[in-house]
């Protein structure tokens, strides 16, 4: 081999060395400082509750006042905290055919020195619908007398002995979604010779559909 041809392939030789070399060396990353950014993601349901028929009262107590006695009975009046029945639900959350509605019903009033007890038949109401939606199909209950007095309605002379009507529903289905109100007129008449003295009586307030 001339000398010429010799030096041509150590040169080529080396041409390609650098080559390899060359390609090889391509940066693989930032250059030091630089910072590249991923973007994470997620998406995140709302949690859904179902909706529920619920009871509140706005108060917890009632104190009844001297109010329009008369030479043979004696009346005690006061009204009711507003009673609210709160329906959280969808239509299709509804059983079918369901209704609601709220009762009441007293204990007999007890002396607090030992007097002979005020039975519940002495304590009445007249329901009042505060907040009855827009449907029509939320309605109060009746009035209830006591058993000192002549009935308004037939067979209402009884108090609130029993559970008793104060708000309803007839049907929960159309009615459901919205909140409704209610209260009562209390009235308690005893005889004029009742003894003296402060009396306690409990008033139970429960919902059912």
């Amino acid at each position: 081999m001339s000398t010429w041809n010799h030096r041509r392939l150590l040169a080529a030789g080396a041409a390609g060395a650098l080559l390899v070399g060359a390609v090889a060396a391509q940066p693989a990353s930032a250059a030091p400082g630089d910072g590249t950014d991923v973007e994470v993601t997620v998406d995140i349901e709302e949690i859904r509750e179902p909706g529920v028929l619920a009871l509140s009262v706005a108060g917890d107590s009632v104190a009844l006042t001297e109010n329009g006695s008369t030479l043979l009975v004696r009346q005690f009046t006061g009204s009711l905290p507003t009673v609210t029945v709160t329906d959280t639900r969808t239509a299709d959350e509804v059983p079918a055919n369901a209704a609601w509605a709220v009762l009441g019903s007293a204990t007999d009033f007890v002396g607090q020195a030992g007097q002979a007890p005020i039975g519940a038949g002495h304590l009445g109401w007249k329901p009042r619908l505060l907040d009855g939606g827009d449907t029509g199909l939320v309605s109060e209950g009746e009035e209830v007398v006591t058993v000192l007095d002549e009935p308004t309605q037939p067979g209402n002379n009884v108090g609130l002995v029993d559970q008793e009507l104060l708000v309803s529903s007839f049907d929960s289905g159309t009615t459901a979604g919205d909140a409704y109100a209610v209260n009562a007129d209390l009235f308690l008449r005893t005889p004029a010779d009742v003894a003296a003295g402060e009396y306690t009586s409990t008033l139970t307030l429960s919902l059912f559909e």
